[in-house]
């Protein structure tokens, strides 16, 4: 998740949004949960916070408490009606969006999780995904799930505690259990929890398990046996934008549930990237970018994921294809903590404008391996084409230029699998204050770069789709019409300069390859 609350503009609802009505969208993100009223123009009304404990139980374990998080959505979303004056009458609906892949089992009749929720970076997993490839690898579930074997999905977390909490598959094959990822466990505690509340997610969600199959949309019992999760622990799969309930007590009592969206996905329909071709791409610690495929399924050869990218109702689901980057906002940070070259972020673009180019060097931050399209895990960083001419503001030159050749990389994957050429790239998320990165951007994918006026377009998206699900917007054209640009950056760069530069990148990455042997 990114959190650029820094950006974020607050009024008071008498001053421009006149008297409503709103909608609200909750973000249950990996370090913090918000709330966020929009104004029918998808402006910010008011927006409420909460941070909650990272647990660190062992070294690649990630931990959530789910009843410190229950209790602190329930806290944000007071927090954010009272900061905005208004009452759920005025109300329309409210949307979710959420950290994804974040996997919880919960007793269906006291409400209580019966273990920490296994968040999405959490590596546990990593020796059952091998067992569980067989002699086929990584691939074995891909065709029908668009995901590859890997710890962050949610399949193999739920075996995992299976397997490793006492009498927990007995209870879960009597039918006590229930599994979410955050979405399912916040809709469920909204809308009643104990006392009647809905067990759903949305296709989204339901794409990032591994359970779920893309050609039918509905859970795979094949796949559900092989990993070994029982099929009544699952939730009912519903689309992105539908009433799913309404909210049980609280200030919100009686409004209508209407939304839920993975946090990248609801960054792409935030974004309005509504057609094929249209693609957005998030820019925090890591780098998440999600290109619109239409109503195809285009399985990647590139190291890319297919994902669901939303489904709107009864309307046929829109796919997308995606490709994450570990290390890019968390290289500023480097610089900054562990290098000491720069004192604070925003430092980093004046110390790499005061020089013309990199002065031939080159910088693969692949601090923990490199991520889409290579997932090499032997990868580590590596610095190449040094020279004594090489100084500091090159080495800053060379950090911004990393974030953008790796942007460079997704695009170019996303076009041979789709055949689809990028017509422009919506950014989002804290580095896109970066002008020079920017600029940077659109010279190396050779297409323009576009930032929005309101950058919290993760829960913007939720609100979007909760709003069409009660008709508080009529149509996709009425949101496309909200959305507003605040810059665009189009490409300079010489092509046979933006070839060669590009040539010596890929050059470095191969350095970067091969470091960690297999024994260490």
């Amino acid at each position: 998740m990114t959190e650029n609350t820094n950006e974020t503009e607050t009024h008071s609802p008498t001053a421009s949004h006149g008297t409503g009505p709103f909608i609200a969208a909750i973000d249950q993100g990996t370090t913090s949960s918000r709330c966020i009223v929009f104004d029918r123009d998808g402006r910010i009304v008011s927006v409420d916070q909460k941070e909650h404990e990272q647990i660190f139980p062992k070294p690649g374990w990630v931990e959530h408490d789910a009843a410190e998080i229950w209790a602190n959505v329930q806290e944000v979303v007071a927090g954010a009606i009272d900061k905005a004056g208004i009452t759920s009458a005025d109300v329309k609906a409210i949307g979710i969006t959420n950290q994804r892949e974040t996997t919880l089992l919960w007793d269906k009749t006291t409400g209580e999780p019966v273990h920490n929720a296994i968040v999405w970076q959490d590596t546990r997993t990593d020796a059952l995904c091998k067992e569980l490839g067989r002699n086929v690898g990584q691939d074995r579930f891909r065709r029908e799930t668009g995901l590859p074997l890997a710890s962050y999905f949610a399949g193999p977390k739920i075996r995992w505690m299976l397997d490793n909490v006492d009498g927990l598959r007995e209870r879960a094959e009597r039918g006590e259990i229930l599994f979410g990822t955050m979405d399912s466990w916040v809709i469920w505690n909204l809308t009643g929890g104990t006392q009647g509340g809905h067990h759903v997610t949305d296709v989204t969600n339901a794409s990032r398990t591994m359970l779920m199959n893309l050609h039918s949309m509905a859970w795979d019992e094949k796949i559900a046996s092989s990993i070994g999760v029982p099929m009544s622990v699952l939730p009912e799969i519903r689309s992105s934008a539908e009433v799913y309930g309404h909210v049980k007590g609280g200030v919100l009592d009686g409004v209508p549930v209407a939304s839920a969206l993975g946090d990248q996905q609801a960054a792409l329909f935030g974004q309005t990237c509504f057609s094929e071709g249209e693609a957005k791409s998030t820019y925090g610690t890591g780098t998440f970018m999600l290109l619109n495929t239409g109503d195809k399924i285009i399985n990647s050869y590139s190291g890319l994921v297919t994902t669901v990218g939303y489904q709107i109702g009864d309307a046929k689901p829109v796919f997308a294809l995606e490709g994450s980057i570990a290390v890019t906002g968390s290289l500023v940070q480097w610089m900054r903590d562990q290098m000491g070259l720069i004192k604070s972020a925003a430092e980093i673009e004046t110390l790499a404008s005061s020089v013309e180019d990199n002065g031939g060097a080159y910088f693969v931050p692949a601090f923990s391996g490199l991520f889409a399209p290579y997932w090499r895990s032997d990868a580590r960083g590596v610095i190449a084409g040094l020279t004594r001419y090489v100084t500091k503001a090159h080495i800053a030159r060379a950090v911004l230029e990393a974030t953008a050749w790796q942007t460079r990389e997704i695009t170019d994957a996303m076009t041979k699998d789709s055949g689809v050429e990028l017509t422009a790239l919506k950014v989002d998320g804290g580095m896109t204050s970066n002008n020079l990165l920017m600029q940077t951007l659109s010279d190396f994918v050779d297409a323009p770069v576009v930032r929005p006026m309101v950058a919290e377009t993760t829960c913007l998206g939720a609100a979007y789709a909760a709003g069409l699900a009660v008709g508080f917007w009529p149509d996709t054209d009425a949101l496309r019409a909200n959305w507003r640009r605040a810059a665009e950056w189009t490409p300079r760069m010489d092509a046979d300069r933006r070839d060669r530069e590009y040539k010596s990148w890929l050059k470095a990455v191969q350095r970067s390859m091969g470091w960690i042997d297999e024994e260490n």
